[in-house]
């Protein structure tokens, strides 16, 4: 399979005598380098300055989703991005790597709730709650509009265009079809207040070629701290969970209203100069006294273009969203349950759902306690929903600090 001819240029202009691979036709050396995953792929760019170009060109990362070799893999945010590095794992290879901080506000600081999401060979950071050094009281969250694009050619975060409304705590989810991204709901929610900041019904969307959001139609009610995903073959967005009011409890303490319903957008019709399709609520999706709140959601999408499987964490079971009959079925429990204090984080990757917790050296008996006992130890319990089978594997992550899975965001990426 010979290589695109930009590609094919950029090493021609090299050197002609000098190939990938000695011994071998460079088409044949690139296809052989494009299927070495990834995380690797750091390590290899210094080898030759062939390779580092090879390496290091665009065409590289649409071979490899069009020859499907591509590596599927965990972005996590740990804290805020522009002074905490995320990092790319890998959970095939136990493989990380750094990305660059964003670029810093010297105004505003404190970001969380945002979002991260990724689309084609991109990863976006949007929106979030932050504190500006400019605004008065300074204890007050504000909502971010803010956007940003990681360029994984580059190595390097691009701003691009900002929302119409700022939001953080909102529903979000990529249209891969036709290269959009959603947004839904949210306000100025901060990790650091219970039930503080303001709730927005409005929902646009990002047209990528066009660099720019379009507003669409409002949710029927106010709604943060709401999950939102795409059934592309049914063309629907969904918005499930969250919280709209808050009561005052003794006079002085917020409490969250949850919402135990659903609602979805008609997307197949939607003309891209109009506001979208209108909205459908769905009933609520367990009775009273089932559960408090929606827990954490991921989706499972079907190579088929099926409808997609969502799957819930709540507490140490996991769910299965019965659309039919709009309901939570049980699919099964975690096996081990994490440590007093601490969370797990659920996320879909190959087609498996990774349930993560960080334990500390002691926690782990059967690991080298004296290696893993300062940093601490990610123990990844993980679930195959065809199979109904478990296994389990036991990574050094590379943070400064423990991670909180309570706050970090994560998103996933094939590249």
């Amino acid at each position: 399979m010979p290589p695109s001819s930009s590609t094919h240029q950029q090493l021609l202009a090299i050197d002609e005598t000098v190939t990938l691979i000695p011994g071998l036709p460079n088409d044949v050396a690139s296809l052989i380098l494009s299927f070495i995953p990834y995380s690797h792929h750091s390590r290899l760019k210094p080898t030759c300055k062939l390779w580092y170009v090879f390496f290091s060109s665009k065409t590289l990362v649409f071979d490899r989703q069009k020859f499907r070799c591509h590596s599927h893999l965990l972005c996590i945010f740990p804290q805020d991005p522009s002074i905490s590095f995320p990092f790319l794992f890998d959970p095939a290879h136990l493989a990380w790597r750094p990305l660059p901080p964003l670029p810093c506000n010297p105004s505003t600081y404190s970001l969380c709730n945002f979002t991260s999401i990724s689309l084609g060979p991109h990863i976006y950071l949007l929106g979030g709650s932050h504190f500006d050094a400019r605004s008065f009281p300074l204890d007050r969250p504000l909502p971010s509009g803010s956007a940003f694009r990681f360029n994984f050619i580059t190595y390097t975060w691009e701003r691009i265009a900002p929302m119409i409304s700022p939001r953080g705590s909102f529903a979000c989810a990529a249209v891969q079809g036709l290269n959009q991204i959603i947004v839904a709901g949210g306000g100025s929610r901060h990790s650091m207040f219970a039930a503080a900041g303001s709730r927005i019904s409005s929902v646009e969307r990002y047209e990528v070629a066009g660099n720019k959001w379009v507003e669409m139609d409002g949710l029927p009610r106010f709604r943060a701290g709401c999950v939102g995903f795409v059934a592309e073959e049914s063309g629907e967005f969904w918005v499930m969970g969250g919280y709209g009011g808050s009561r005052i409890v003794s006079g002085v303490f917020p409490v969250d209203e949850y919402y135990r319903d659903a609602v979805v957008m008609e997307l197949k019709n939607n003309d891209v100069d109009d506001g979208g399709g209108k909205w459908r609520e769905v009933g609520d999706m367990w009775g009273e006294g089932q559960r408090a709140r929606l827990g954490k959601i991921v989706v499972l999408e079907d190579e088929d273009r099926r409808r997609p499987e969502v799957f819930m964490l709540d507490e140490t079971d996991i769910l299965w969203y019965d659309m039919a009959l709009n309901r939570w079925q049980k699919e099964t429990t975690v096996p081990r349950k994490a440590p007093y204090g601490k969370s797990f984080g659920f996320v879909v990757l190959d087609g498996e759902l990774h349930v993560m917790t960080l334990l500390n050296g002691l926690d782990l008996t059967e690991t080298r306690r004296r290696q893993h006992k300062k940093a601490g130890t990610l123990f990844i319990q993980i679930y195959h929903p065809k199979k109904k089978t478990w296994r389990s594997l036991v990574t050094k992550p590379p943070f400064y600090q423990p991670l909180d899975f309570s706050t970090a965001v994560m998103c996933t990426i094939r590249l």
